[in-house]
């Protein structure tokens, strides 16, 4: 019985000297992702989530954005920001600049979008590395395709959809949830005010739609 007690008592000794080990989660992607840290940004509001629940202490979000980042710039920084960082779960979320950087000559053609792409998520799974890949959302917020480079988001939504399904990643189909939004909540057919705060970066409501729309991915 005496042994059975010591050995009892030196458990929460044996875990402090070993900590379990937290479920690191990087979310790598452009502008939109770098401002997620800042207060009231995407990633902040997972974390405020988390600490409210009891498993707060099992998650370190880590933001990987860089402004101006297309599918080719991350794939460039792969190995310092994410891989060297050994996480368990990363969420890609790119596109934006490559659809809305072709009016300056400098996107990214859907061919080369989708060679990147797969690229990045099959060194990721070569590392065991969960992937959660989340469509771009919006350049614009009026309704009926009537943003100048839709057409575009949409074709290169449906690409990240069609590469998930082929390579067995999860999609967070942001973009299918911000045009339900706006067709429930944009009734004046306004270009930017709802989700954005310029019609790409997002406001309190759309940052708050990213985190509700990614946490139960997260939780999974």
């Amino acid at each position: 019985m005496k042994k059975a007690l010591l050995f009892l008592s030196i458990i929460p000794f044996m875990l402090a000297m070993h900590p379990v080990k937290k479920k690191r989660v990087i979310f790598f992607g452009d502008s939109i992702t770098q401002m997620g840290i800042n207060p009231g940004g995407y990633i902040d509001l997972l974390n405020k989530t988390l600490s409210a629940t009891s498993v707060q202490a099992d998650y370190e979000l880590i933001g990987a954005g860089v402004g101006g980042n297309k599918v080719y710039d991350l794939y460039l920084r792969l190995e310092t920001d994410v891989l060297d960082r050994n996480p368990s779960l990363v969420f890609i979320y790119i596109g934006i600049n490559d659809v809305w950087h072709k009016t300056s000559g400098t996107g990214t053609d859907p061919d080369k979008f989708e060679a990147f792409y797969r690229a990045i998520i099959s060194k990721l799974q070569k590392r065991s590395v969960r992937v959660v890949v989340c469509t771009p959302t919006v350049i614009g917020e009026k309704l009926n395709n009537a943003n100048p480079q839709d057409g575009d988001l949409n074709l290169y939504a449906d690409a990240i959809r069609r590469i998930a399904g082929e390579m067995k990643c999860e999609v967070a189909d942001l973009r299918q949830v911000f045009c339900d939004y706006l067709k429930n909540h944009n009734q004046n057919d306004a270009p930017s005010g709802v989700l954005t705060t310029d019609r790409v970066h997002l406001n309190d409501k759309g940052n708050e739609l990213v985190a509700n729309t990614l946490l139960p991915y997260l939780l999974k």
